[in-house]
Formats: structure tokens, C-alpha cells, sequence
């Protein structure tokens, strides 16, 4: 690292863990060796509705190796904390309430032996009738009280019947997105080992302090019982935050068992059934505009699905509330229960899927209106967040569109900037180009950090983070060099503990904003308490000198300002007349989100983003068969995420936003912005080449053909 003290926040410098992951020194939580170690595979259930009979298990325990089957009638009892996830609770019931749950478990002494032995256990079933499909009609459909993060099920602040009724110009459309999968590079694992009247679970894991206090609870612990350790994850996307876990949980209940150490990994096609996905979403977008393009009203219904077992709601009209104001608005969600598995946090959850909606409704609308879609969106701006009228602490939303525009070529669109949508012709290709805005919330919690002087001039910092590739341990050892006013050099970082203490979890684009509030209290903290020993000729005592900080309280008093993050997605695709087939030249993305702590792991986050809107929009669909209720495709060869060759030319442009919201470095989340109205840009872009309107996610070659042969 060749940072200075002056200046560290803000530097591009190089990854602080690049080293130890390509060499292979970083070890995961399925590396982590102990003697005696077993191994647990699950057995997941065939049936999506019904009970388990009887579990044959004689043929797998006589297998070598064979150490225990575990199922419903032998699996320890686990105690139920008041708001324990119903998936965590592994084997406590012979109830069946997806395909794909797990219902029993082969422990032994190598992976190979587990496997081999899983499959010859037999489950007698005992099925009942089953429904895994969502509709717009289904009868099981009803509005929850709140959607996920605390989002209102039903809201408006209008009437906005009449509102459209007097609109100019009205769009009244459905759109609708797919199932996504998880699909992490490293699967979700977990090492679990029993001693000293406690548990250490080496588990990939987003939060490791919540992982930490859930599984306590669950086994009847004090949280200072359960060390998580999570050093090093291979991604997550939402998938191993807190809210389901059964692999570590299986694994510590396995471990218990035996009284030795168990290992679990689970599949890549295990992964599709146990870890959530994005649900699906059909959504009815109304908006009515004067002929000016000003919005008069918005209207976003929202249908989606959850399990039997958990309500869990995508927050899908979200991000409508925010975005546009308009003097009569409403958002509804309505869910279902299904046999199937529970949805839960997938990058941008809700978000994801109502910026798809209302990105392309507003596109539809700039066309009806003849209005340019990024003058129609600056027309339609706000100076306050419009369900509840507090000052943003910075919204720089015209400022993306603008600076994307000019830096885009957007002038050059088309007909030009008069809302025409006409293509141009490149040979054989149709070229089309399209913008969307991208919103997500600024969230951040109060957390905990300790920072050491040590004797020999270096500095300790803890805190119970976890980077689960984002870079956030860089970000973070930047934060305490630059408090410290030393070169990162002198700073060794830990995180990915449980036991540093209280942690908000990677997730909600809250980890960075979250943890760099306490490592800059600790640090300066401790900076403030060297220069007054300085002062007074004292030197540090052997063990040290130690700092602690809780920025719960700072967190809590900084204000009532609406905090938000904004971007702007820019698109340009080449559709081949003859066969259909889509090609995304380019996309830039210019981006508002406070202070970037390091550009050069902000910018990989924001390519991320945009690649996985990209899959959104054009590859990534998860379908169920309601014959079986099972996913119909459990791999990477048929479930297609976004591979080097499909990914055109990406930019990146973060603006320098001076954030008023009281975090002592300015800093706001930037991974899930990055995805935010991706996919509606390509949408957008891809309609115009075509010239029919695509409304539904993820557009495939045979939509595409079937518009073309239209035209």
C-alpha cells in the first residue's frame, strides 16, 4: 500500500486481502481443518406439501463411514426464541412444506461416504395436494400489514381515481419479473465445532455477530457462548445474511451429536432450494400525467409470493414512493402463500423488481407524451422525499441523468430528443438506447468497534464486519488509517468475528455506512488519547492502550433527514434483425452516493451491479414446475447468469456528493444502487430498437423474434 496518512479516505488503493486470495492463504469456512472432522449432507425432501411417514435408514448406516442419520424423530429438540425463522428450525417437525426442505441428514467420516449414503436413504411420504404458482387472481392473495424493512403493505396519500381520470395522458400497464437464484461463488458452508461449553462456527456468513445470537438462542446459549467466525466469504448477495440459515444450523446440530467437529458445503443445486431467491412479481403500474409530462398521479400494485412456513414480502413498490412526486399517490402490495421455499434478501430486495416496473412505465409515458425520458424524469424531480416531506440529506438524481446524457452521447439518440423512438440500422442490427433512474435507500445501524495502540507503533482495530467481496475490509482499514492519521501499514484490521461485539450485517447497502461510524469514533478516539500521553511524556504501557465504541447513540441522534441514494442507467443494444439475438454494447452508469471510501472497489461494486441488472433484464429465470413443485432447473448450465462474453463495454462515473446526514465520513451504500433500474434501461433500449414495448423479465430471444415478426 503506498497511501499517505493525508488523504487515505478516498484512495484507490489496492485491495487489503488481494494477496492471501490469490495465493490461497485466505481460508473459507469449508477449509478450516480439525481433527476428527464429519461430514453432513441433508436429504431434501420429493414432495412440496405433506408429512413424512417413515424414514428408512438402515441401508445408509450400514454403509462405511456411516456415523448417524438424523431425521424428525431423532434430531435434537432446539428451543424457539420469540422471532426465531421458522427455517431454522432443522428436523423439529415431520411436516413437509416445500420440495427441496430438508428431512433428514447422513453424517460420516468423509464427504464422499455422506453423499453416497444420503441417497440411499429412503423417505415414505405421505403427499397432499399442492400449489406453487403465482397468479394475479389467486384467491390467497391479501395485503400484509408491512412489507420487508418495515414498508407499509398499503399505502396513498390521494384519491388517485379521480387524479387519472383528469390526466392528459395516461399509462396503465403490468409488468413482471422472474424468480432470480442466489448464486454465490463459494456455496454456503459452515464448520462446526463444540468445546469449552460453547460453540465455534466457521461459517459463511453476512452478519456473524446476528448468526451469533440466533444460534445461541436456537440452542439454548448465551450469545458470548457462540463464536461465529466469518474472515472470508465468496459473496452473498442477501443469501447468507441472517434470516435463513439450516446448513450452519444442521452442521451445529450434527456436531452436537457426535461430540466431533462437522463440516457441511451444500451443492450448487442444493443451493437453489435452501438459501431464498428473489420471488417473482406481476405489477400493475398506473400513471397519469398533465400534457406537460408533470405526474399528477402514480399508482403501483405489487403481487408476489412467500412460503407457507414465513411471511417474508419483497418491498416492490418502495422505491415509488420515493423517486417521483406526484400530488396523489398509492402503493399496494399483496402476497400469497405457496409451497415453496421462502423468498427473502436478494441484491436490492423489492427494489430490484418495482424500479424495473416504474422505470419502463415512465419510459412509456415520455413516448405518449413526446417528451424526451430524461427531461420527462428531471420534469418530474422533488426537493423532498414525497411521502414524508423531510429535506434529502443529498439527492443528486438530475445531476446522474445530466452528467450521463452528455457523457452517453444521449443527444445523438434517435429522432433526437423529441420522444421519437426511432431506431437506427447498422447493417442487419436495429441499435436502440434507453435510461433509467436508479434509487435505493441509505440505511445504517448502530454498531461496535474496538481500536489498540500497541508499543511498538502499530494499531489493532476489531470490529465484527464482514466483506463478503465488496472490499469492505479495505474500505474500513482506510477509515481507521486516516482517524489515526497514520499509513495503512501500521493498521492490522480484524473483522469477521462474532466475538469483537455488536455488528450490523453485509447487507441492505448498510455494512460500510454502518461499521465506518464506530472504527472513526475508536480510532480518533484513541488519536485524541496518544497525543495527550504524547503531551505529557507517557509512553504506552506494554498491553497497550484500548478504545471501544458504540455509534448507536450518534447514530441515532444525527437527524431527521431522508436519506437516499441516486444513479442513472444508460444502455445501448444491438438486436439482430434476422435472428433475434441481443447484444448490450455499453452500459454507463453515473452514481450519487456520499463519500467513496476507495474508487477502485467501488467501481468493481458498481460493474457487479450493473452485470447482475443485466441478467435481470435479458438471462436469469427461475421457473417451478407445478407438476412436482420443484425448480425446473438446479444448475449454472441451464440457469444463466451474465458469463464475460455477454458483457459489453461498462463505465462507471461516481459524482462527489457531500452528504448532510452527520456521518462523520459521508459515507452511503453503493451495492445495491448499482443494480437499481439496470434492468429497465436495457428494457427500454431493447423496445426501441425493436419498436414494441417489452414489459416482462427477463426478455428472451423468442419474445424478441415474435416482436420482430410483428413489425
Amino acid at each position: 500500500m503506498s497511501a499517505t496518512a493525508t488523504g487515505i479516505v478516498g484512495a484507490g488503493i489496492e485491495r487489503a486481502d488481494g494477496v492471501d486470495k490469490v495465493t490461497g492463504a485466505a481460508r473459507y469456512s469449508f477449509e478450516r481443518r480439525f481433527p476428527d472432522l464429519a461430514y453432513v449432507v441433508p436429504v431434501q425432501s420429493t414432495i412440496a406439501r405433506g408429512r413424512v411417514v417413515r424414514v428408512e435408514s438402515e441401508r445408509a448406516l450400514a454403509e462405511s463411514g456411516v456415523l448417524a442419520v438424523l431425521d424428525a424423530s431423532c434430531a435434537p429438540r432446539l428451543e424457539r426464541p420469540e422471532g426465531t425463522h421458522p427455517e431454522l428450525l432443522v428436523l423439529q417437525s415431520d411436516r413437509v412444506a416445500y420440495r427441496g426442505q430438508i428431512v433428514a441428514a447422513v453424517v460420516a467420516t468423509t464427504l464422499d461416504a455422506a453423499r453416497e449414503a444420503a441417497g440411499l436413504v429412503e423417505i415414505e411420504y405421505e403427499a397432499e395436494p399442492h400449489d406453487v404458482i403465482l397468479r394475479a387472481d389467486h384467491p390467497g392473495l391479501y395485503v400484509p400489514e408491512n412489507a420487508n424493512a418495515g414498508v407499509p403493505g398499503a399505502w396513498s396519500d390521494g384519491d388517485v381515481a379521480p387524479a387519472l381520470a383528469r390526466a392528459a395522458v395516461i399509462v396503465d400497464e403490468t409488468y413482471t419479473t422472474a424468480i432470480e437464484h442466489h448464486n454465490p461463488m463459494e456455496p454456503h458452508a459452515a464448520t462446526a465445532v463444540w468445546e469449552h461449553d460453547g460453540l465455534t462456527l466457521h461459517n459463511a456468513d453476512q452478519g456473524p455477530y446476528m448468526t451469533a445470537v440466533a444460534v445461541a438462542g436456537l440452542f439454548g446459549l448465551r450469545p458470548e457462548q457462540v463464536r461465529v467466525v466469518s474472515e472470508y466469504v465468496g459473496g452473498g448477495f442477501g443469501s447468507k445474511a441472517t434470516m435463513s440459515r439450516p446448513p450452519a444450523v444442521l452442521a451445529a446440530m450434527a456436531a452436537r451429536v457426535l461430540g466431533r467437529p462437522v463440516k457441511i458445503a451444500l451443492t450448487r443445486q442444493q443451493l437453489f432450494a435452501l438459501i431464498s431467491y428473489r420471488p417473482p412479481s406481476i405489477q400493475r403500474v398506473r400513471l397519469g400525467a398533465a400534457a406537460d409530462g408533470r405526474l399528477v398521479a402514480i399508482d403501483h400494485e405489487a403481487i408476489t409470493q412467500t412460503s407457507r412456513i414465513h411471511e417474508y414480502v419483497d418491498q416492490i413498490g418502495a422505491s415509488t414512493r420515493v423517486v417521483y412526486a406526484a400530488p396523489c399517490r398509492r402503493v399496494v402490495h399483496r402476497v400469497v402463500r405457496l409451497d415453496v421455499p421462502t423468498p427473502g434478501f436478494m441484491r436490492g430486495p423489492g427494489h430490484a423488481s418495482g424500479m424495473f416496473a416504474l422505470e419502463v412505465a415512465v419510459d412509456e409515458l415520455a413516448a405518449r407524451l413526446g417528451i424526451d425520458p430524461i427531461a420527462l424524469r428531471i420534469a418530474n424531480d422533488t426537493a423532498v422525499e414525497p411521502y414524508s416531506g423531510r429535506e434529502f440529506s443529498s439527492r443528486s438524481l438530475v445531476e446522474c441523468l445530466q452528467t450521463g446524457a452528455e457523457r452517453f452521447g444521449w443527444m445523438t439518440r434517435g429522432a433526437g430528443s423529441d420522444g421519437a423512438d426511432a431506431p437506427r440500422r447498422e447493417g442487419r442490427h436495429l441499435i436502440g438506447t434507453g435510461v433509467a433512474a436508479a434509487h435505493h435507500p441509505d440505511y445504517r445501524f448502530g454498531s461496535t468497534a474496538r481500536a489498540r495502540a500497541l508499543p511498538d507503533g502499530r494499531f489493532a482495530v476489531e470490529i465484527a464486519a464482514s466483506d463478503i467481496g465488496t472490499g469492505a475490509r479495505t474500505a474500513l482499514l482506510q477509515v481507521a488509517a486516516d482517524a489515526l492519521g497514520v499509513d495503512p501499514d501500521r493498521v492490522a484490521l480484524t473483522i469477521g468475528h462474532s466475538a469483537s461485539g455488536q455488528a450490523m450485517m453485509a447487507g441492505g447497502s448498510m455494512g460500510t455506512s454502518s461499521w465506518s461510524w464506530p472504527v472513526d469514533m475508536a480510532c480518533r478516539e484513541l488519536a485524541r488519547r496518544l497525543g495527550a500521553r504524547a503531551d505529557a511524556g507517557e509512553a504506552i504501557p506494554p498491553e497497550g492502550i484500548e478504545v471501544r465504541a458504540d455509534s448507536a447513540e450518534a447514530v441515532q441522534a444525527a437527524g431527521s433527514l431522508a436519506r437516499h441514494t441516486f444513479g442513472a442507467h444508460f444502455a445501448e443494444v444491438a438486436v439482430d434483425a434476422r435472428t433475434g439475438e441481443v447484444r448490450v454494447r455499453r452500459m454507463l452508469g453515473v452514481f450519487a452516493a456520499g463519500t467513496i471510501v476507495n474508487a477502485r472497489t467501488a467501481r468493481s461494486q458498481f460493474y457487479g451491479g450493473m452485470i447482475m441488472a443485466h441478467g435481470q433484464a435479458l438471462l436469469e429465470r427461475g421457473e417451478i414446475d407445478p407438476a412436482d413443485g420443484d425448480f425446473v432447473v438446479h444448475d449454472l448450465a441451464s440457469y444463466h447468469v451474465p458469463a464475460n462474453a455477454d458483457i459489453g463495454h461498462l463505465e462507471v462515473v461516481m459524482l462527489d456528493e457531500r452528504d448532510r446526514s452527520g456521518h462523520p465520513v459521508g459515507v452511503k451504500g453503493i451495492g445495491e444502487l448499482a443494480m437499481m433500474g439496470g434492468a429497465a434501461a436495457i428494457a427500454n433500449a431493447l423496445s426501441q430498437a425493436v419498436g414494441h414495448r417489452f414489459r416482462d423479465v427477463p426478455i428472451r430471444i423468442e419474445d424478441v423474434r415474435s416482436a420482430l415478426r410483428r413489425q
